[in-house]
C-alpha cells in the first residue's frame, strides 16, 4: 500500500474509504454533499489539492448514476426542461472561473453559507418559503448565481437544493435534476484538473480507490431514499443543506 499511496498512512487510507462511503451514502439519500462532505473529511488529515483529486471521479460517476437512474429519456426531458438554469449557471461558470484569485475564499464561502443558512432556517421553521411556480427570469437568476460560485469554489450545490426544495419538487424528480445538473459540472470540473494538473499520476489512482466505497455509499443511500415518506424527505434535504451551510461559514472563519 505505502508503494502506491505514498502518501497516505495505514490508519488514513481506511479513514478515507470510511469517509468516501459516509458521503456516498448522503449523497444516495439526500442527492448533494459528496463533495462537501468528503472534502471537509479528507482535509482533516490531508493536503486540499489531493482531496478535491480525490473526489473528482466518484463525483462525475455518483452524478451521472442519479441523473440516469430513471432512465436517459427522463435525464434528456430535465436538461429540455432546465435549459434556462443549465445555460445560464454554464456562462457563469465560465466567466467567474476566471476570477478565482481576485475574491477572496472566506469572503466567497461567506456569501453562499449565510444566505443557505438563512434559507433553510426559514424553510425548517413555521414559514414557508415556497414558489408557486417557475420563472424563466427567478431560473436564470439562481442559474446564473449557482454556476458564479460554483465557478469559483466547486460549490454549487446548496442554491440548487434551495431553489427545487422552494418549488415543491418531487423528491425523485429533484434526485434526477440534481444528478443532472451536477454532473455536467462534474464533467467541467474534471476537464478542468487535469489540465491544471491536480489530476495527475500521482493522484488518479486515489480518486479511483474512492470509487468502489463512495457508489456502495449512494446505492444504499438510493434504497433508503426510496422508502422515506416525501415529507421527511424534505425536512432531511433542509437539514444536510443547513449543516452544509455552516460548513462553508466555519471555513470562512477559521
Amino acid at each position: 500500500m505505502d508503494s502506491i499511496f505514498p502518501f497516505l498512512t495505514p490508519f488514513e487510507f481506511y479513514a478515507a474509504l470510511v469517509i468516501g462511503l459516509c458521503a456516498g451514502f448522503v449523497k444516495g439519500v439526500v442527492g448533494f454533499a459528496l463533495p462537501l462532505i468528503l472534502i471537509s473529511g479528507l482535509t482533516t488529515f490531508m493536503a486540499p489539492e489531493l482531496a478535491l483529486a480525490g473526489l473528482i471521479l466518484p463525483t462525475v460517476l455518483a452524478n451521472a448514476f442519479q441523473a440516469l437512474r430513471q432512465g436517459p429519456k427522463a435525464a434528456l426531458r430535465t436538461i429540455r426542461l432546465f435549459w434556462i438554469f443549465l445555460l445560464f449557471g454554464a456562462v457563469a461558470m465560465t466567466i467567474t472561473a476566471q476570477l478565482v484569485q481576485s475574491v477572496p475564499q472566506s469572503t466567497l464561502l461567506l456569501l453562499i453559507g449565510g444566505p443557505v443558512v438563512f434559507f433553510t432556517l426559514l424553510q425548517l421553521s413555521k414559514y414557508k418559503f415556497h414558489l408557486p411556480r417557475r420563472s424563466a427570469r427567478v431560473e436564470a437568476a439562481v442559474g446564473s448565481f449557482a454556476g458564479a460560485i460554483g465557478g469559483m469554489s466547486g460549490v454549487w450545490g446548496p442554491p440548487t437544493v434551495a431553489y427545487l426544495t422552494a418549488l415543491g419538487t418531487d423528491k425523485h424528480d429533484q434526485m434526477r435534476i440534481q444528478g443532472v445538473i451536477y454532473g455536467l459540472g462534474a464533467v467541467a470540473l474534471l476537464g478542468a484538473h487535469v489540465g491544471s494538473g491536480v489530476l495527475n499520476a500521482q493522484t488518479w489512482p486515489f480518486s479511483a480507490l474512492l470509487l468502489a466505497p463512495v457508489m456502495l455509499g449512494v446505492w444504499l443511500g438510493g434504497k433508503v431514499m426510496d422508502r422515506v415518506d416525501p415529507v421527511l424527505f424534505r425536512k432531511m434535504t433542509l437539514v444536510v443543506l443547513l449543516v452544509a451551510g455552516l460548513n462553508l461559514i466555519r471555513r470562512a472563519v477559521f
